[in-house]
């Protein structure tokens, strides 16, 4: 394949993952990969292997514009501004506009599962981006990447340690899928040369209550859990009083929100129709994390 593929968010974990897969698993020529990030002292490590490194700014368009030329494909990951609302929209804007002046051929975007009908507070940031995707004109894949497992690791070991797990869910399902399986399957998009324009939902292969995932958990660490169901309110002031961020807990609050009202209640067969794999399930991945999960003293830290 002779096309130059570029990532955003390069530093990133998701980012990282990706440009992995598109080397190790898609064979991809490092010289054929544009790894673009705010801070490209970060990528001494690709640079090294002969990957191209740019700085890009989502809040500078010039600085955009300059990274995505002469580029073939460009994967937008989603950025991580989420503490003032509609600023991720108007850096994805940017940076669709961008790739339109560079004259890309394809946009590939990380999404979210139905940006369309969800409760949770940066669905429409993605719901906005999607839409300037599909009008910019060129040919895209949206990605529309599961709730992770790996998101779990955030406030589980601190759960465990008091054995309660604070939960607004009810009776909610959620589908869940690894980070780096939703990277794998980004960079097999990315890998296909295809000229086509598609939409993708990568989950998990089952649908599990919080008091599933509470038993996986338990099982997984030798430690015994149990949720506490609680609402929204008693759960944001939870997650206020252990010290993070009002953004972040009113955005865990809508999480809980959008998988009691059954939003997140989706399960598709995307991931195995990219990659030809099963995606890892939860147990097993929480029992690849177990040192994590045990951890002393971890808090909600992420």
């Amino acid at each position: 394949m002779s096309e130059t593929i570029l990532v955003t968010g390069a530093a990133g974990q998701l980012g990282q993952r990706v440009i992995h897969h598109l080397i190790e698993t898609y064979k991809v020529a490092p010289a054929r990969i544009v790894a673009a990030t705010r801070s490209p002292d970060k990528l001494a490590e690709l640079a090294n292997k002969g990957v191209v490194t740019r700085k890009a700014d989502f809040d500078d368009a010039a600085s955009l514009e300059k990274a995505f030329a002469g580029v073939d494909r460009l994967l937008i990951i989603s950025t991580d501004a989420l503490d003032t609302p509609g600023k991720r929209l108007t850096q994805h804007k940017a940076a669709v506009a961008a790739a339109v002046k560079a004259g890309a051929k394809h946009i590939a975007y990380t999404s979210m599962p139905a940006p369309d009908n969800s409760l949770v507070i940066f669905a429409p940031d993605h719901l906005g981006s999607e839409n300037a995707v599909k009008t910019s004109g060129i040919a895209y894949t949206i990605i529309r990447n599961a709730w992770y497992h790996d998101n779990y690791l955030h406030g589980m070991p601190h759960n465990l340690q008091g054995g309660k797990w604070y939960s607004a869910t009810g009776d909610g399902k959620i589908s869940t899928i690894a980070r780096d399986d939703c990277a794998l399957a980004i960079a097999a998009a990315l890998a296909s040369g295809t000229s086509e324009s598609a939409t993708y939902t990568l989950t998990g292969t089952e649908l599990l209550t919080n008091r599933q995932v509470a038993a996986t958990v338990s099982e997984a660490a030798g430690k015994p859990l149990d949720v506490v169901d609680v609402n929204d309110e008693q759960l944001g002031q939870g997650i206020r009083g252990a010290g993070l961020p009002g953004f972040i807990a009113d955005m865990l609050v809508s999480a809980d929100a959008n998988i009691r009202a059954g939003k997140f209640e989706v399960v598709t067969e995307d991931f195995t129709k990219l990659t030809g794999k099963q995606p890892q399930p939860l147990k097993d991945f929480f029992v690849a994390h177990k040192a994590a999960l045990t951890a002393a003293g971890s808090a909600l830290g992420h």
